[in-house]
């Protein structure tokens, strides 16, 4: 039977201490000229391997396992509680991979824990700006009015209309937030039900129909659909990532262009939902961070178009609540294809 190689060392090491005990008791019977039995020595050699094979096993282990559980005691990253007495042999190979192992998955939690604090710095300070760009607008029109100008029937209207509209956008990003925090906390049930896809998102094409003439832009859809799409999800909150991805769709698509929407089948139990405009299209470096709050690709339009900026993130939080998928398609200057499935009424 082939030896473990866990044991290689120990087991050498007892065929050589028992190799030199048979030639000591050799030359020694060979020296005090007695009887030789080779019985005697081959199993006084045997029983030196036993005894040294499992002596060795046992001293090294435990000095190896001292050694290592020293280590992991130094060093305040490794959790001695982690290290197994069984884990550690006299294999250093298989020991020196177990400790890679270890100190790559320490490295990748340091990693991680590095990630989350450059996203939570970055989130800290995009709320703040978020937040103080239209708490200063309206802290600049009320101090105004008050030094005086609220004496000018125009200016106080003007301001007082203006000091609103930078309220607004103070409630909108907090509700925004609040949602938000609430997906993420599974606090916001879902209210599951069936529907017709095609017509809600008819609806949706009408309540921003105005806003689409703005900017030129048609609201369309690929083909025509007689028959109802039915689904399983929250109607509501669907409308809600629909609303979003066209009025993304309106902010950033081409003047005079259009947004076209696709509904087809994603296998035997999904539909998937196409929101795809011919605008300006984002660049490859921007999409892995699309859908994280407050991330903008074009900072300065991004602002003057208004919003939140937290759009995508609520779109991304409905849909995996769902436990659905959502995904992005763009090629810079071509153009933005952003989907989402949905459970398929059978």
């Amino acid at each position: 039977m082939q030896i473990k190689k866990t044991y290689a060392f120990a087991f050498w090491c007892a065929c050589i201490i028992a190799l030199f005990t048979g030639l000591v008791l050799f030359v020694a019977n060979y020296f005090i000229r007695g009887p030789f039995e080779v019985t005697i020595v081959l199993a006084s050699s045997f029983f030196t391997f036993i005894v040294s094979f499992f002596t060795i096993q046992w001293r090294v282990e435990k000095f190896i396992y001292s050694r290592i559980k020293k280590i992991y005691d130094e060093v305040s990253l490794f959790d001695v509680n982690e290290l197994k007495k069984s884990t550690i042999t006299t294999n250093m190979e298989q020991l020196s991979e177990g400790v890679k192992r270890f100190a790559e998955e320490k490295q990748f939690e340091i990693t991680s824990l590095n990630e989350r604090e450059i996203y939570r710095r970055e989130f800290l300070g995009n709320v703040s700006h978020e937040l103080k760009t239209p708490l200063f607008t309206v802290q600049g029109y009320l101090l105004t009015l008050i030094d005086g100008a609220i004496n000018d029937t125009v200016i106080r209207k003007k301001y007082l209309n203006r000091a609103v509209k930078g309220v607004d956008r103070l409630v909108s990003i907090v509700k925004d937030l609040d949602m938000i925090s609430r997906l993420e906390t599974n606090e916001m049930g879902l209210n599951l039900e069936q529907f017709n896809i095609v017509e809600l998102i008819q609806e949706v094409f009408d309540l921003l129909e105005m806003k689409a003439k703005t900017r030129g832009i048609t609201l369309r859809f690929n083909k025509k659909y007689d028959a109802p799409v039915l689904v399983i999800g929250d109607l509501e909150k669907i409308e809600q990532v629909l609303t979003n991805l066209i009025v993304n769709s309106l902010k950033y698509g081409r003047v005079g262009g259009s947004t076209i929407i696709s509904v087809e089948s994603h296998g035997q139990q999904k539909i998937l939902v196409k929101v795809i405009d011919d605008g300006e299209g984002i660049k490859k470096l921007h999409l892995s961070r699309l859908f994280e709050r407050f991330y903008r690709v074009d900072q300065s339009r991004s602002r003057e178009q208004g919003g939140s900026g937290l759009g995508l993130s609520i779109v991304k939080h409905i849909i995996e609540a769902h436990d659905e998928t959502i995904l992005v398609k763009s090629e810079f200057g071509e153009g933005s294809e952003f989907s989402f499935t949905l459970k398929k009424v059978k």
